[in-house]
């Protein structure tokens, strides 16, 4: 039954399984050099762009570098990251899906999407982070369709018992709360009590 619960789990695979983070940032001033520098630095495809506040305002990519300054044969110390940048940001929530953050790119036909929790930016998916885990979500769905019709009942109702709120245990916001003899738990403190007993 645990094991049929952790494939439901993994079928659901969530933006923040899958993103980056953290993420580097430049401010807006920044020159496209000193962008280009960091991206080969840190081996990085994008980077992203936040203004004086420091909220995310925008992205730039290799592709962005190559097509604004190369191609246009300009100094790469005269232009400024906000020049060269493409902007606005597209994000998602860390607790979208990740077939989801994949539909939202291929609508916008972009690669990369800044992931926001309450305002902030704490991670970066790509489109190449998505492809990575979608050979163990195909075999995942797969494996889950070959299982009894009564352990996937099971499990059914099990996901739906769960619930958004603070953990009886250790007190951290979860979105998977199950009750546990009387308390209400996150997975990793379910987790802790299972292997305790």
């Amino acid at each position: 039954m645990r094991i049929m619960a952790e494939i439901g789990l993994r079928a659901r695979m969530l933006v923040r399984d899958v993103m980056s983070s953290p993420v580097i940032t430049v401010n807006e001033e920044t020159t496209a050099n000193h962008v280009a520098e960091l991206m080969n630095k840190h081996g990085l495809g994008c980077i992203i762009v936040t203004n004086k506040e420091g909220k995310p305002i925008g992205i730039i990519t290799e592709r962005d570098l190559v097509t604004r300054v190369l191609a246009k044969n300009l100094k790469p110390d005269s232009l400024k990251a906000k020049d060269v940048m493409t902007s606005p940001l597209i994000t998602i929530e860390p607790s979208e899906t990740i077939s989801e953050a994949a539909r939202k790119m291929s609508r916008l036909n972009i690669r990369r999407l800044g992931v926001v929790y309450k305002g902030q930016l704490i991670g970066l998916v790509s489109s190449k982070d998505i492809l990575g885990v979608m050979p163990e979500l195909i075999e995942t769905i797969q494996e889950k369709a070959l299982m009894e019709g009564e352990n996937m009942a099971q499990t059914i109702a099990e996901e739906e018992s769960s619930l958004a709120g603070y953990c009886d245990r250790c007190g951290g916001w979860s979105e998977n709360l199950r009750e546990s003899n009387g308390e209400f738990l996150c997975e990793d403190c379910r987790a802790e009590l299972e292997s305790e007993e």
